[in-house]
């Protein structure tokens, strides 16, 4: 017997077509289980289906009960009714009959007890047993027989249930932040709560902690405007992660795509039930709200967390697999496989296109949210004959009067063939764009690497074209001219380095997934800047040897390192996006996937020390700078070319010598000196001038023209304290001696950058 039936219930199942339902569902398309009337109106898609029973779970005392309902169809697919007496906090789930025919693509097991993939709240989680499998398993979970042959246990004891909610929670408007504004802070529920200081214990790592006046204050403090959770839709672990003692901390493998993850509210709402749960979620969103902070959620409808074709039978699988999943269409027995996590869904299928765009619809209108990132989205716009941007979903989402207006952020590419697509998502979609993210590794960390060797690294042609947009991936594509906030740009997320350890680890550090440090990305761009490993407080090493007394000079370049990198993407042209804990250093010990540990390796330690606090300093002076000064955030391409009224082009790019660049220069290896000024005319602001040293040395520079103004200097990386030499007014500026004459030649520090405004206006 599995050890957790010792403490479940005993269970009394009452026969399959006892009742059956009379009355109809007067809307059959209104998909889903919802209170109506005094009863509940019930709809469930499984077109292959002979019969589904809807089946309603009771406790009474150590016995549990169900009773099941037969409902009426197939009306188009859809098995629906209408049963008296039930309302919300009903417990629930379906019982599907049908061919039994794992070769054809079906697996229907009426002895399996099925989420609704509609299902707004849920009750339990699932085990690890052989009975959530609809075929016969061994200990391992592994199929025993083949081919499958049909499993008889029932798996209602180990089971998740769903469970009917209410509506009438009342959320707060929309912040509805302009793109041009947005600063995207991606962050984990719990890890980045789990420490928070000044958050009571018991609202640590939850909706609630989320939502607490502390992170609210540190949020807008920080100047950030949109915050992306990590998947907060409820999931299912891995079988291998359980027997490991691991978990899927990210969350993305999805059990229900309308039901928020339990765990993640306080112990007080989850001892309240799945409606508290629910309404927790709803008051996390509408505090955000209150504050002018978004929401957008990291969704996964590329896949589920039944797995492959010897996963376990939880939802989808049980109701019609044939429908929900892609298949070989010679063989419909294998899945494919475009995620590499076992199955792809399939938006081929209009049940599927409708049941995600109904998902999408219920997070804005009945829980809040802002807006989302779709998890390896190319697998959302394939066909059979591969990506196409005119997928019926893209267009669907485009078009749908609740949906058009919120964020829409993809991840662009998948592991199926011709899976990268960056550059190719129609509107509204923003892109994750993974070009931008190598190019800033590269220019600020190996290309260094390279010239410590004593090697050449490129010029600065790719950087540039990435400081301003993207052009080359973003500009008129799929016949359509998109807008440089298209381009979500980023050098680190979860998945990956933080950002401090790009600068300490050469290499990964992932024992601790038990995977034998095989899993994770060997490609990170990085650059420990001599030494493998963290550095301490004063330069002393904690977890490396030092052997030639190097460590306190590598921590101070690996600061101005991780400065680099920041002001870089806060003053690109695009959507910044900045990882939760990158604004001050935090470091997971050189892991770079991160995705099974629930442990003080993911969790945000808050305990900062000195170099941390002026690197935090620094991030919310850069995210200041950008807010105050639409120059920093153009929103439109530049075009090189002087607009009417203006005397200087929109855009310029001049060498150290303060001349413009000579066409043959972009690609030299000595020509890592550069400047980029951009004209504020056509936003009424300054004008903004960028200067990069990306060499080794110090260099001398002259600043180039501007409209016969001074040059005001407001920002350099090597300064590293903002308090030490923050400047944001002209006024200041002339106190502090940093207002100097166009054409004015200085000495610059090696691999650093300086940002100035004009005194024209403002």
């Amino acid at each position: 017997m599995d050890k957790n039936q010792l403490s479940r219930p005993t269970e009394t199942v009452l026969r399959p077509c006892e009742r059956k339902v009379t009355v109809p569902n007067p809307n059959p398309e209104r998909l889903g289980v919802y209170p109506v009337a005094g009863g509940l109106d019930i709809a469930v898609v499984a077109p292959h289906a002979t019969a589904v029973d809807f089946c309603v779970r009771s406790d009474f005392g150590n016995e549990r009960t169900e009773e099941r309902w037969t409902l009426m169809g197939p009306y188009h697919g859809v098995w629906h009714g209408h049963v008296e007496g039930l309302g919300a906090g009903t417990v629930y789930g379906f019982r599907a009959f049908g061919p039994w025919d794992p070769d054809g693509g079906l697996y229907y097991n009426p002895s399996k007890l099925l989420l609704d993939p509609y299902g707004r709240a849920i009750e339990g989680s699932p085990d690890l047993s052989p009975a959530l499998h609809a075929h016969h398993v061994d200990h391992e979970m592994y199929p025993s027989t083949y081919p499958l042959a049909q499993s008889n246990l029932n798996s209602a004891l180990h089971a998740p249930h769903s469970v009917v909610t209410s509506g009438g929670f009342e959320i707060v408007d929309h912040p509805n932040v302009p793109a041009d504004e947005t600063v995207v802070y991606e962050l984990h529920v719990k890890g980045f709560t789990k420490n928070f200081p000044d958050i009571p214990e018991e609202l640590r790592g939850t909706y609630a902690g989320l939502a607490h006046p502390s992170v609210i204050s540190y949020l807008k403090s920080l100047g950030v405007t949109t915050v992306e959770l990590l998947p907060v839709h409820a999931k299912m672990d891995e079988p291998f992660l359980t027997e490991r003692g691991l978990t899927n901390y990210w969350g993305y493998n999805t059990l229900s795509f309308f039901a928020p993850e339990p765990s993640f509210a306080t112990k007080a709402a989850r001892e309240a039930g799945p409606q508290a749960v629910v309404d927790e979620f709803r008051g996390m969103v509408s505090l955000l709200h209150s504050a002018g902070l978004e929401v957008v959620l990291d969704v996964v409808y590329n896949h589920t967390c039944e797995g492959g074709d010897g996963g376990p039978t939880v939802s989808w699988r049980g109701l019609d697999s044939l429908m929900y999943y892609r298949r070989m269409p010679e063989r419909p027995r294998t899945m494919l496989d475009d995620t590499g996590c076992g199955n792809t869904l399939n938006f081929s299928e209009q049940r599927v296109v409708q049941m995600t765009l109904d998902s999408l619809r219920y997070w804005v209108e009945e829980m809040g949210v802002d807006g989302f990132r779709f998890d390896l989205a190319t697998t959302l716009g394939r066909l059979d004959t591969g990506f196409t941007p005119y997928h019926p979903f893209f267009v669907a989402l485009s078009t749908d009067p609740v949906l058009r207006e919120r964020k829409m952020i993809a991840e662009p590419w998948d592991v199926g063939l011709g899976g990268w697509q960056t550059g190719n998502f129609p509107i509204p979609f923003s892109e994750w764009n993974d070009r931008y993210r190598d190019s800033v590794r590269t220019f600020w960390l190996t290309d260094f690497q390279q010239m410590a060797a004593g090697r050449h690294a490129p010029g600065p042609n790719d950087l540039a074209t990435r400081l301003s947009g993207s052009t080359d991936m973003f500009w008129r594509r799929n016949g359509a001219e998109r807008l440089p906030t298209a381009s979500i740009n980023f050098v680190t997320a979860h998945d990956g380095f933080t950002m401090a350890d790009l600068t300490m680890y050469d290499h990964k550090h992932n024992l601790a997934n038990l995977e034998d440090n095989q899993d994770g990305t060997n490609n990170n761009h990085s650059w420990n800047h001599g030494i493998e490993g963290t550095t301490g407080a004063a330069g002393i090493a904690t977890d490396v040897g030092d052997p030639e007394g190097l460590v306190e000079d590598i921590a101070f370049v690996r600061e101005r390192s991780q400065h680099n990198i920041m002001a870089t993407l806060l003053l690109s042209c695009g959507t910044p996006m900045i990882t939760a804990g990158d604004e001050f250093g935090r470091t997971q010990y050189g892991n770079n996937n991160a995705y099974c540990q629930d442990s003080p390796i993911s969790w945000v330690d808050w305990d900062l020390r000195k170099p941390q606090k002026k690197l935090l300093s620094m991030t919310r002076y850069a995210i200041g700078l950008r807010a105050a000064h639409p120059v920093l955030r153009p929103n439109k391409f530049a075009s090189g070319i002087i607009a009417e009224g203006d005397v200087i082009p929109d855009v310029s790019w001049f060498a150290r010598d303060g001349k413009p660049i000579a066409p043959d220069a972009w690609s030299d290896p000595y020509n890592r000196v550069f400047q980029m000024r951009r004209s504020g005319f056509e936003f009424d602001d300054v004008d903004a001038l960028v200067v990069f040293n990306g060499t080794m040395n110090v260099a001398e520079v002259t600043l180039p023209p501007n409209r016969g103004e001074h040059w005001v200097l407001v920002y350099d990386t090597s300064w590293l304290d903002i308090k030490i030499g923050g400047i944001t007014s002209a006024e200041t500026a002339h106190l502090e001696g940093r207002v100097f004459p166009e054409e004015t030649t200085f000495r610059m520090e090696p691999q650093s950058m300086l940002i100035y405004f004009s005194t024209d206006r403002k």
